[in-house]
């Protein structure tokens, strides 16, 4: 699978707007742009995939944990404030997940807990990312970059799934290993009869059904879990502003 960087997605971005353009005119191109919801996801895959990927990872040896947090973050405005340049008006931004209680990290844990380093790694990123969107918003407008808590949001139902359904929050429907943790799920995977009753799909991803929980948040959900507004709310605004 090959990974697309940060900076190459925004340059798709701008040549999207270039096609864009040249199909409905600039001044319609840049409508369509200001009016999109765009939807943006960092910082799980830094901590997973790259500073806690191997012992004494290049990143772990560059940087102690705080500051590759102050890093990511300061990485992430930069990208943020290059969105806003290039035409978005409503950004969704969310925070990480509850990393280190994901079937992979349960599988290499002691005792089936919730990875320690990982979880910190995300108690440090969270609010540090909510203390920049709020700078953002105070410059370019309330409300221009939404903040969508999923660390909350996905922990609630893993520290109590029963409450919202699931009867299994501590093993992947699909997978091998303990808690069905380990590789990547396959045609020689252990599955399970019923995912709905499962958080987790795989050894990191949420189940549909968890998926749509998760989206129902960010569509009605309280300022605990998305602020400054949440997007039915913020939807309901953008409509009656084309009206």
């Amino acid at each position: 699978m090959e990974m697309v960087r940060m900076s190459r997605q925004l340059q798709c971005f701008h040549e999207y707007q270039g096609k864009l353009r040249a199909q409905v005119g600039a001044s319609q191109a840049t409508q369509i742009v200001n009016q999109a919801l765009v939807l943006i996801t960092l910082g799980g895959n830094d901590f997973v995939n790259n500073y806690y990927l191997i012992p004494f990872s290049l990143r772990s040896l560059q940087f102690s944990l705080p500051d590759y947090v102050h890093y990511l973050i300061s990485e992430y405005k930069k990208i943020l404030m290059r969105l806003h340049d290039m035409g978005a008006r409503r950004v969704l931004v969310t925070g990480t997940g509850p990393l280190g209680c994901a079937p992979a990290q349960l599988a290499r844990s002691r005792g089936g807990k919730c990875d320690a380093d990982l979880m910190r790694a995300a108690e440090l990123f969270n609010p540090q990312l909510t203390r920049i969107l709020e700078e953002l918003n105070a410059r370019y407008g309330d409300g221009t970059f939404i903040a969508a808590n999923t660390f909350r949001i996905h922990f609630d139902f893993i520290s109590d799934p029963a409450a919202y359904g699931f009867r299994m929050a501590t093993e992947a429907c699909c997978g091998q290993g303990p808690h069905n943790g380990i590789g990547l799920c396959t045609a020689l995977s252990n599955v399970c009869t019923d995912r709905d009753q499962y958080v987790f799909w795989d050894a990191y991803h949420p189940t549909e059904r968890a998926n749509r929980i998760i989206v129902s948040q960010f569509m009605t959900g309280s300022l605990d879990y998305i602020s400054p507004l949440n997007l039915g709310t913020a939807l309901h605004i953008d409509a009656s502003l084309k009206d």
